[in-house]
């Protein structure tokens, strides 16, 4: 490959960090780390590995639930069962680094937006601009009982109100002009309430008055992610977010996403540089090919078969597989199956069995190796290669890395692919900025009322 891109930026990374690591059986790896979601000293390790790698970010994901299902396959699969509360987490880790971005998952179904904005607010206070906030709506239907409903938001309700969730979380973040806060002594003035500005939202699903409580953050508003490839989640996307991560398995399909969405941006009044999309990417890299896939099947043959049948099930919308034999297709009513749950997954699922004909045992490995990303076994050589390949292809603006188990799998990417992908002029050799957006390249938004006349309050 040429040590020159031929794209004017270079590419974004983010570290996606599932507790014990991204493959579904990482917790039983020797080297994992067994009680991560509850081991403060872990996340602070993997978050500077992170930070030496000159990563942009770290992302958290969550959900406000435990996984409900099968016990007998569940009691192996710690995901979602004991795990710190994302945002608490993001302040931790705000004050053990410098520089890398700090973003966490929030639904907007099971939370309010003055909530989440003075969260979200607070935590860029903290970190002195380092925040980033991944707008989801929840697809666990377990969600939905630890929060009074006996049944969860349909999918069109679910993104109507992430919506006008986000716009008012927005206006929230506005309620103060950045020079709002005189704290004059002398005068005996500590705001100037000409800068003060009242929300007054009334919408469909949410009354909320504001104003916020929290002076306007170092970055003017934390950076909205988005994810989630349906219709509804790209039109969101093209809407309000400024990183987007998703799935994409094949270069040309990567590049058409990436040419749809950029391109649905224009009506909302917004340019492709204001959105970066990150395909998720499982990276399992060694010194040669033949070391890294040596530690794949490590990985692979600690997969239990009650957790993959779990796990696939989920992603089929709940259809049971334990009566069928896993060495056989997906029986043909599986492919009936409609969720309410990730549309993503559950289309990933069915295109693999009818495509590649895959038996239900190996699909289950194809979607418990990488929760249904893609991953690449090679030499650091090689994952560079395809990293470069796509990046400069404009499949992608960067990638979202899922480290097979913490903390060695980012170890290896750090230690192996970042030195590669540097040389190559494709990734940044420092930290160039202090914000998460100055890692991104995307511009501190100004305040709506910035030209506004004060008549106009």
């Amino acid at each position: 490959m040429s040590p020159s891109p031929a794209r004017s930026s270079q590419m974004h990374l983010g570290a996606f960090f599932h507790p014990t690591g991204n493959h579904v059986a990482s917790w039983l790896h020797p080297g994992a780390q067994p009680d991560a979601g509850s081991n403060i000293d872990h996340y602070i390790e993997i978050t500077r590995a992170a930070e030496r790698g000159k990563f942009d970010m770290i992302f958290l994901a969550d959900a406000v639930a435990t996984r409900d299902g099968n016990l007998d396959a569940l009691k192996r699969w710690p995901q979602y069962m004991a795990y710190f509360e994302p945002t608490t987490l993001l302040a931790a880790l705000a004050v053990a680094t410098t520089r890398i971005g700090l973003v966490c998952t929030a639904t907007t179904s099971y939370n309010e937006p003055y909530n989440i904005a003075r969260r979200f607010a607070s935590l860029d206070q903290i970190s002195k601009g380092r925040i980033g906030w991944n707008v989801v709506t929840s697809a666990n239907q377990t969600e939905a009982w630890n929060f009074g409903r006996e049944a969860h938001f349909e999918h069109g309700e679910r993104y109507d109100r992430a919506l006008e969730f986000t716009e008012v979380v927005q206006g929230l973040w506005d309620s103060w002009d950045d020079d709002a806060f005189l704290r004059d002594r002398d005068s005996a003035v500590y705001f100037d309430p000409s800068k003060l500005h009242y929300l007054r939202h009334k919408g469909e699903h949410f009354s909320v008055r504001g104003p916020l409580n929290v002076a306007r953050s170092p970055q003017g508003q934390p950076v909205l992610f988005q994810a989630g490839s349906s219709e509804a989640g790209k039109e969101a996307a093209a809407r309000f977010a400024e990183g987007v991560f998703t799935a994409a398995y094949t270069l040309e399909g990567a590049q058409a996403f990436y040419s749809d969405l950029k391109g649905r941006m224009a009506k909302y009044g917004r340019t492709p540089d204001q959105l970066h999309v990150l395909p998720g990417l499982n990276a399992i890299a060694g010194r040669t090919e033949k070391d890294a896939k040596e530690k794949h099947a490590e990985l692979q043959a600690l997969i239990h078969p009650d957790v993959g049948l779990e796990l696939l099930s989920n992603a089929l919308g709940g259809f049971d597989l334990r009566p069928h034999d896993i060495d056989a297709p997906l029986p043909e009513e599986a492919f009936a199956m409609t969720t309410n749950g990730s549309t993503s997954a559950l289309k990933n699922v069915l295109r693999w069995a009818r495509e590649e004909k895959l038996t239900i045992r190996q699909l289950y490995q194809r979607f418990a190796g990488a929760r249904g990303q893609r991953t690449l076994v090679g030499s650091a050589e090689q994952i560079a290669d395809q990293m470069g390949a796509w990046f400069l292809s404009h499949g992608c603006d960067g990638f979202l890395i899922q480290p097979s188990h913490l903390p060695e799998g980012l170890n290896d990417f750090v230690d192996l692919v970042v030195p590669i992908l540097q040389e190559r002029g494709l990734l940044r050799r420092d930290y160039e900025g202090t914000t998460l957006r100055d890692h991104l390249g995307l511009a501190r938004p100004v305040s709506r009322y910035a030209a506004r006349p004060a008549a106009a309050e």
